[in-house]
């Protein structure tokens, strides 16, 4: 059971444990000891970060741990995490690190980790840095001489690095000239690449959330705030609307009628124009169990057959790795396009979508009318505890009684968040009321019970 790293790496309120510039010295100093493993050859971890004002401090202690250890550390400054991967695969390093708490508030920071591969790390692997971290605290050495001290280096490359790759996913043969985008940058990670790179393309773009100042990241803006986009492409009649999460990993879409369009639907409309032109392996796309019922059986529909793995990218991603699929995601907007990089990319989705658009000559509003999406409602619950789900009793059995109900028009999913003290309850049906009123008193059930069995 690994007890710092939840389901995206170690994350938490600044300056609050874990998330201290103490324990991230400590964490870069046993990550440094499990990528060197004993080998004397010259060892180099990649860094970077979002916008957050915390970022400067836990980059700069991650640095002392790496270098104290005789490990180069190479920062790259602000970049989305998916160019973090790419570029730790460029360079060869050794491993690469990302300092984000992605969608949360300012308040909140991250830090995870890719392998050299760009691949982000297994469990067991976490649970062993884990277990390394804790005997540095404890014991508070650092077996290695003055003269084996590593060096810290910026390059400069990193963003036109990354830009240039995103846009040699796009098809040679088109661009983006006559179209109209808003780019919806969070304040975050993708403020500088995302307007460059679809600029070079040729499209004009309204951009937001492209201000960073270390607070702002995600404030009211963002793909967690949908909203301001969608008024922003009917303020300016923008063809299509973009807008990225925090660290750039997730990307959601407006129609040009100012209609979301979320991570199920863009994954849907490139697995069809994919499997249209051969591209699709398999015939098969990977999901989460919170991808919409609805999604599947669209999906049945174009002889696509869709794959469903537990919630995070990570887990996505080994089930495409498993089975060599090419093409999965979440609803969220994590999408994984594995002909092109290791893990969830906005901007590398944002130009796949892209890219069907400009070859079919169609509004984004008609390609994603093959899709027939089931009423979903989401409510989140504060919970003291994550008791395991099978101690609630009470609440198993209503969860049971309703599935009843729901049997072959619905579903009924209950999990915890993987990053917050949160319990995260989820109903598709027919009836938008009906399902609401599920969800509420499963959702409250479940507190009550918690809090009596605490």
């Amino acid at each position: 059971m690994r007890k710092y790293f939840g389901t995206d790496g170690v994350r938490g309120k600044a300056n609050e444990f874990p998330m201290t510039a103490t324990f991230a010295l400590r964490l870069g100093q046993a990550v440094a000891k499990h990528f060197t493993n004993g080998s004397k050859k010259i060892h180099r971890i990649v860094i970077g970060k979002d916008t957050r004002i915390s970022g400067y401090m836990f980059e700069s202690a991650l640095v002392a741990g790496i270098t104290s250890m005789g490990l180069d550390a190479i920062l790259v400054g602000v970049l989305p995490t998916p160019a973090i991967a790419y570029i730790t695969r460029g360079l060869r390093a050794d491993a690469g690190v990302v300092i984000s708490a992605s969608h949360n508030s300012y308040q909140d920071n991250g830090i995870k980790f890719f392998s050299g591969d760009g691949f982000k790390l297994p469990d067991n692997v976490e649970l062993e840095i884990e277990k390394m971290t804790e005997e540095m605290i404890e014991n508070g050495e650092v077996p290695i001489s003055t003269e084996r001290i590593g060096k810290a280096y910026r390059i400069d490359t990193a963003v036109g690095r990354y830009v240039e790759f995103a846009k040699s996913t796009f098809d040679k043969d088109i661009d983006l000239s006559g179209l109209n985008l808003v780019v919806d940058c969070s304040n975050g990670a993708d403020y500088k690449v995302g307007p460059m790179a679809f600029e070079e393309l040729g499209a004009k773009i309204h951009v937001i959330g492209n201000k960073p100042d270390g607070v702002n990241i995600n404030a009211d803006c963002g793909s967690v705030y949908p909203e301001v986009m969608c008024a922003k492409v009917k303020e300016t009649g923008a063809d299509i609307g973009i807008s990225f999460d925090g660290d750039g990993d997730r990307v959601i879409f407006a129609d040009e009628n100012g209609e979301v369009v979320d991570g199920d639907i863009i994954m849907g409309i490139c697995a069809k124009y994919m499997k249209s032109v051969g591209q699709l392996n398999k015939d098969t796309m990977v999901a989460t169990v919170m991808s919409n019922y609805g999604f599947e059986k669209s999906m049945e529909r174009e002889g696509i057959t869709l794959v469903r793995t537990d919630v995070g990218d990570r887990y996505v991603m080994a089930e495409m790795l498993k089975n060599g699929y090419n093409l999965g995601g979440e609803q969220s907007g994590h999408i994984i396009f594995s002909d092109y990089n290791t893990t969830g990319d906005g901007l590398v989705s944002a130009m796949q979508l892209l890219k069907v658009i400009v070859k079919s000559g169609k509004p984004l509003s008609e390609l994603k009318k093959f899709i027939t999406l089931y009423p979903q409602v989401l409510i989140n619950f504060m919970v003291k505890n994550k008791l395991s789900l099978d101690k609630l009793v009470k609440t198993s059995n209503e969860i049971e009684a309703v599935n009843k109900k729901l049997e072959g028009t619905g579903r009924v999913l209950v999990r915890y968040s993987g990053t917050e003290n949160k319990l995260r309850v989820m109903l598709e049906g027919e009836d938008i009321n009906k399902i609401t009123d599920y969800a509420e008193k499963i959702g409250a059930l479940a507190v009550k019970e918690i809090e009596e069995l605490s």
